[in-house]
């Protein structure tokens, strides 16, 4: 397959091999209504659908409907869930609704099938653009560059993204060419959102200047995502040492980028949270500060606060 002739939706799922049966989120939009039909297509009988109605905007009752149509059009068991997706202080509503919907499908999932293990979602290739240039713009490091995986664990379920390499045009033409409809988001118009403003501006001028680029961005997410393995594999042998929580005196051992880099491991892992590049050049200069038994240390640090206690750090929530 070449950079310039992209796989189509139904090539894309040839090489992927989910355990059956297995469920789809499903929107309501363009992107998961072509899941939800391709898969259907070729494992009829063994996709399940979830839709998750978060009440943001009016149009939420019309994807429900929609959802439930098509559904029932396909022989597809739905189950939907509504939530109610509040930030927490320093938290965006988008990080908001995308924790608040990831905890509503595996729910649905464990609850309804008890056998699925599998859950395919529908981003594609301009979806993975997309979130490489928006961590781009904010500085992002490695896990960010990586932008979104194709395969991950999470909740007891397998997680997938089949349509990484899949133009959203491509999705669009394959779904009118089967003369299945779906719903337009009324936001995915609206350009005071940084996503719409790229999808708009930014990938025509790719296209044009870059014809390659959808190829060669996902190229460059996956050796960041690669890199991104070893220094985890590098952060659990250092937290190993340092221990949980982190012994000071063990922390002022490595160097200041492995600090950096095991103190971001042990709260993601242990405390679900991560500390901005200010919190965590802070945080780094207040360990090197940590020579006196004296020394007192409190930080806000992610969504919560980072302490001394003794000759360990300890962090607490907001």
């Amino acid at each position: 397959m070449t950079a310039h002739s992209p796989p189509s939706p139904e090539q894309a799922l040839a090489d992927f091999s989910p355990g059956l049966p297995f469920a789809v989120a499903l929107s309501g939009g363009a992107d998961s209504v072509a899941m939800v039909l391709a898969c259907t297509k070729r494992w009829p009988g063994q996709v399940r659908a979830v839709h998750i109605h978060h009440g943001l905007q009016s149009a939420a009752e019309d994807f429900e409907s929609h959802c439930q149509s098509v559904c029932a059009q396909l022989g597809v068991p739905l189950a939907v869930r509504r939530v109610q997706a509040n930030n927490a202080s320093g938290q965006s509503p988008e990080d908001a609704a995308r924790q608040a919907r990831y905890k509503a499908l595996s729910e649905a999932v464990h609850t309804e099938w008890p056998e699925v293990r599998d859950v395919v979602l529908a981003q594609h290739a301009d979806d993975q653009v997309e979130t490489l240039l928006i961590a781009l713009s904010r500085g992002a490091g490695l896990p960010g560059l990586a932008s979104m995986p194709a395969h991950w664990h999470r909740q007891g379920l397998i997680w997938h993204r089949p349509w990484l390499s899949v133009p959203g045009a491509a999705l669009r033409e394959w779904l009118q060419s089967q003369g299945q409809a779906w719903i337009e988001d009324p936001s995915n118009s609206d350009q005071k959102f940084t996503r719409n403003r790229i999808r708009f501006q930014v990938l025509p001028a790719l296209a044009e200047a870059l014809p390659a680029f959808r190829d060669t961005f996902a190229r460059s997410a996956a050796h960041a995502a690669q890199a991104q393995e070893v220094l985890n594999e590098v952060a659990a042998q250092d937290l190993a040492v340092v221990g949980v929580p982190p012994r000071i005196q063990a922390l002022q051992q490595l160097s200041r980028a492995r600090q950096a880099l095991v103190l971001r491991h042990w709260l993601r892992q242990n405390h679900v949270t991560t500390p901005s590049t200010a919190q965590m050049n802070e945080l780094l200069g207040q360990i090197e500060a940590c020579t006196t038994r004296g020394h007192r240390l409190q930080l806000k640090v992610g969504l919560g606060f980072i302490e001394r206690a003794g000759e360990y750090l300890t962090w607490h929530s907001a």
